[in-house]
């Protein structure tokens, strides 16, 4: 990891873009004695700080970039997208591994960094260290494959609860009822990683497995390709780590 900079090399920082982002990061980093300019509207130049924080959708990163000042460090938050869009400018990016709703405490969250010299870099360790947040290092060919985990393990996460919900809901159980086991399996799988794994698929009980695919064709058919999909993920995942319970 660079040598951390210290709060006082971080005095003048500017946010570009008052949107969640923008906003909560502003509030933290002011939070964390660093003198910060903005959010300041799209458009800005960043003339008057030595580092701009670009917190505008990934699609409008580069038309950003191309309107700030000569000789600033210039950074984004997005997962998905590489240092390319800020050049020429120094880049480095920061990339909070959690959901920013309103005020966001950052302390604890873990961070994707990136930087195209050690300089820029080690600012984004120094930004991600005032802040409180567990960095690191993800380079720009290692980013679409990081932010497809992070889709994954967040996105599809919701998608596949939704799944449970609507089919526990047309045996009258309702969402909250499914909470705990979510919390307990997640909590397992912090500590486990597959060996979490429990269930009919892991007690290798093909029978209840061809119950519950019946109960989906038949209240769910639309979800039945899904829960095929994820029986076979859920069998090979088994099998290559000899999970069984």
């Amino acid at each position: 990891m660079p040598d951390s900079h210290s709060a006082h090399a971080l005095a003048r920082v500017a946010i570009v873009g008052g949107g969640r982002v923008g906003r909560a990061m502003a509030s933290a980093l002011r939070a964390a004695g660093v003198d910060v300019h903005g959010p300041l509207g799209r458009g800005a130049t960043g003339e008057d700080a030595d580092i701009v924080l670009l917190a505008v959708p990934d699609a409008e990163i580069g038309a950003a970039a191309a309107l700030i000042a000569a000789g600033r460090l210039v950074g984004h938050f997005s997962g998905a997208t590489t240092l390319e869009p800020l050049a020429p400018h120094e880049a480095l990016s920061i990339h909070p591994l959690t959901t920013v709703t309103g005020e966001t405490s950052f302390a604890g969250v873990p961070a994707a960094l990136a930087g195209s010299s050690e300089r820029a870099l080690a600012t984004a360790h120094a930004l991600a260290e005032a802040l409180g947040m567990v960095p690191f290092d993800v380079s720009d060919a290692d980013r679409p494959a990081y932010h497809a985990a992070a889709s994954i393990a967040s996105n599809f996460l919701v998608t596949l609860e939704s799944f449970a919900e609507d089919l526990a809901a047309t045996a009258g159980v309702p969402r909250e009822a499914l909470a705990p086991l979510v919390r307990a399996t997640v909590a397992n799988w912090e500590t486990h990683g597959a060996a979490a794994l429990t269930g009919p698929i892991a007690r290798g009980d093909e029978a209840t497995v061809i119950r519950q695919r019946a109960a989906v064709g038949e209240r769910l058919p639309d979800r039945a390709h899904l829960f095929d999909a994820l029986v076979a993920a859920t069998r090979d995942l088994r099998a290559r780590q000899g999970v069984g319970s």
